[in-house]
């Protein structure tokens, strides 16, 4: 049973990359970052980042069912490095409202997303049930036994995931030169 109706997963979906990226200039803009929490903050930042490029380098969209690498342990890696690097952003940002923010886009925009995904996967991939079945969709859970597939570069390449990496620094850079401003 869907917890949203798919128009509005639709919408969320087409504009989920746009508002993703409005949402980042205006978190920089009111960040306030200080050196303490910009070093809080990028250990978050990089752990999420490796999670989402460890998940890409495993991910064959719409080609078969993935379920090495990160994904042997949860169903949305992608999204859960996603969060980590929010997090980091957060504390590094050193505003609490933020964290409402942040906290509010993952709730409206990420939930409806997955779901669509999820039932997307469900129709593509018979096996996806038992996967599901298996496997917790944010919590990650230990395998009985861990696929053979190993990371692969081109996939990540493929996947195009270096833009998450060409975003966080753009964003952090912009706070740490807003930090160094600030404290002149």
């Amino acid at each position: 049973m869907a917890l949203f109706p798919k128009r509005f997963a639709d919408a969320v979906q087409k504009w989920r990359v746009p508002s993703g990226i409005a949402l980042a200039a205006l978190f920089a803009l009111l960040a306030d970052p200080v050196l303490p929490t910009l070093l809080l903050g990028l250990p978050f930042c990089l752990l999420g980042l490796a999670i989402r490029a460890w998940a890409a380098g495993h991910l064959r969209k719409n080609e078969t069912l993935t379920v090495s690498g990160p994904y042997a342990f949860v169903r949305n890696p992608l999204y859960i490095g996603s969060l980590l690097v929010a997090l980091g952003c957060v504390i590094a940002a050193a505003r609490a409202e933020l964290a409402l923010l942040a906290g509010l886009y993952f709730l409206v925009v990420y939930l409806p997303v997955v779901e669509l995904e999820e039932q997307h996967l469900a129709e593509l991939f018979p096996a996806f049930r038992d996967y599901s079945a298996r496997v917790r969709a944010f919590l990650p859970t230990l395998p009985e036994r861990l696929p053979p597939e190993s990371f692969s570069f081109e996939l990540y390449l493929r996947n195009r995931e270096q833009r998450a990496l060409y975003g966080f620094a753009a964003v952090y850079a912009f706070l740490i030169l807003k930090s160094l401003w600030r404290s002149m």
